[in-house]
């Protein structure tokens, strides 16, 4: 299994690149955001991988982060949803800002991805929600592409998730609420105030699940 690629960029198409490495090239997928923040030919890159087997076909998909690869699994993982539409997915919408969709209910985040209708999108939803919270309490990550001489791109994930959302689902945890609701309340304190450290959210989720 090829977990991870890094080497040049030696052309780049509409929606995949190929990566030269060990004078082998790699034909690798790639969302929107991920194709947008890549540099041009002869960069340097490094992107996390997911193979895809068919009987007749071969295809790798890569990640700038762990995270991103393993929601492309998980989306993997609904039915009618295939490698094209969780590309669309996440070329349309964050890791985090996926996880606060689903953990929230918003089917409509997820309809935003080219070719996605909302019957599909409500699946998304419905069959992801419990592994939302679990998801969101991932640690942040730099992403993996990086060009030139060791410089890294700027961050795909505009809002990746922080040590303080993870903090603030354990603390709810702990207090009794369930990974659901305590990763609504989360998420709904994060839209509200997106720096705010792990007692600030607390205290802004207390009010939602407890309201005086």
């Amino acid at each position: 299994m090829i977990g991870k690629l890094s080497g040049r960029i030696g052309y780049r198409g509409a929606d995949h690149v190929l990566i030269e490495t060990g004078g082998v090239g790699y034909l690798v997928h790639v969302s929107d955001r991920t194709l947008a923040a890549l540099p041009g030919v002869g960069g340097a890159v490094s992107l996390y991988t997911d193979l895809l087997v068919r009987e007749d076909l071969l295809q790798l998909f890569g990640f700038p982060t762990l995270a991103e690869k393993e929601w492309h699994r998980l989306l993997m993982s609904v039915q009618g949803i295939g490698a094209k539409a969780s590309m669309a997915i996440l070329g349309a919408i964050d890791p985090d800002g996926l996880a606060q969709a689903i953990a929230l209910g918003d089917w409509s985040a997820v309809k935003a991805a080219p070719g996605v209708g909302p019957k599909i999108a409500q699946r998304v939803v419905n069959e992801l929600k419990g592994k939302a919270p679990a998801m969101m309490a991932l640690p942040g990550e730099i992403p993996s592409a990086a060009v030139g001489d060791g410089a890294v791109i700027e961050p795909i994930v505009a809002h990746s998730q922080t040590s303080s959302q993870a903090d603030a689902l354990s603390a709810l945890g702990n207090l009794g609420y369930g990974p659901g609701e305590a990763a609504r309340a989360v998420a709904e304190a994060v839209r509200e105030t997106p720096e705010a450290e792990a007692p600030a959210l607390i205290r802004a989720a207390l009010k939602r699940l407890a309201p005086a």
